[in-house]
């Protein structure tokens, strides 16, 4: 799909509208016989919800091709940051999303792809791939994780760590684990870090990823013993690309909860079952977790880690950060 090839899941073909472009698509669909599949919450951006075909926010939308579409429409359709520049020029027809098994997956693998949940869909290209819904799940299997190296790495606040890289066959991103200190017999501090760029590298200040990794580290160090995972989630499963999409939504008015569904987007994406096997191949199954979100205590106990105790991880806002620190409290249930 990033390549802007055709694929096919059951009998039905689909082109990704992120990556086709005006040519992809006259082979794909030359005839112009073709309906633009989107997402439910980008369907209520659009005001489609009203439809009959539209009504049920669980299923895929399917919009009807109308004369006047090109690439430049269907791009506007599939990606919400556009609207302020390409007002919508309706009006919009939907039709029953059949079958909605199929494309509700489709929907699912845009995700896991990190493209934006839009396609094409009924041309009559020969796909490249065809792919099993039943492929369709997640984008890792937790429990095909495996622990691939381990070496010393000194750290600037922690010299005595040990770095450990875990590899699994259904992603190119390597999660890794920083261990801090000796082992006690007692149940370690544990951080689960998801990756960003921006606030771990840049030093953005729209985040506070940054200072709650640098405080992440030093609380390990002064507990004796723990564990930092950093989990190549970034923007909470969505990627780095739409993350920044998010962020432009977010310049738009759009706080992170409503800037991820109007993309298409889950509110938090991130799988916390992969932090709990990463700990079992650490032989941890007992911990102590640094965190405020009840989501990622909930998520290591459904994967059969025991959370000893919630210790909270409190940083100060700045100006540029206060209203995505209320933002995760008010309405993703953060705690201090």
């Amino acid at each position: 799909m990033r390549r802007g090839w055709p694929i096919a899941i059951g009998a039905v073909t689909l082109l990704a509208v992120e990556t086709a472009d005006a040519d992809r698509l006259a082979t794909f669909a030359g005839a112009g016989d073709y309906a633009i599949l989107i997402s439910s919450g980008r369907a209520e951006t659009l005001k489609l919800t009203n439809q009959r075909a539209a009504a049920d926010p669980d299923q895929p939308v399917l919009i009807e091709r109308a004369p006047w579409f090109d690439m430049a429409m269907a791009t506007a359709l599939a990606d919400p940051q556009l609207d302020l520049t390409t007002p919508m020029k309706g009006p919009f027809r939907t039709i029953a999303p059949e079958p909605g098994d199929i494309l509700a997956a489709a929907l699912r693998l845009a995700r896991v792809a990190g493209l934006l949940p839009a396609f094409f869909v009924g041309g009559v290209a020969t796909a490249e791939v065809v792919v099993s819904i039943a492929d369709i799940d997640a984008h890792e299997d937790a429990a095909r994780l495996r622990l691939a190296v381990r070496a010393r790495l000194p750290v600037a606040q922690a010299e005595d760590a040990e770095i450990v890289a875990f590899r699994s066959p259904e992603s190119a991103d390597e999660h890794v684990a920083l261990l801090i200190g000796t082992p006690n017999g007692q149940a370690p501090l544990v951080r689960l870090h998801s990756e960003c760029l921006t606030g771990d590298v840049l030093g953005s200040l729209k985040c506070d990823c940054g200072p709650q990794l640098d405080a992440a580290i030093a609380a390990i160090r002064a507990a004796g013993w723990g564990i930092l995972l950093y989990l190549r989630q970034e923007g909470r499963g969505i990627g780095l690309v739409n993350k920044l999409r998010a962020y432009a939504l977010q310049d738009q008015g759009f706080d992170t909860v409503d800037a991820n569904t109007r993309l298409g987007f889950a509110i938090d994406a991130r799988d916390f079952g992969v932090a709990a096997q990463m700990l079992r191949l650490l032989g941890q199954d007992r911990v102590r977790l640094l965190t405020n979100n009840p989501a990622k205590v909930a998520g290591l106990e459904a994967a059969g880690v025991t959370v000893a105790e919630r210790v909270p991880h409190f940083l100060p806002p700045n100006p540029h950060n206060e209203r995505y620190l209320a933002t995760k409290r008010d309405r993703t249930g953060h705690q201090l």
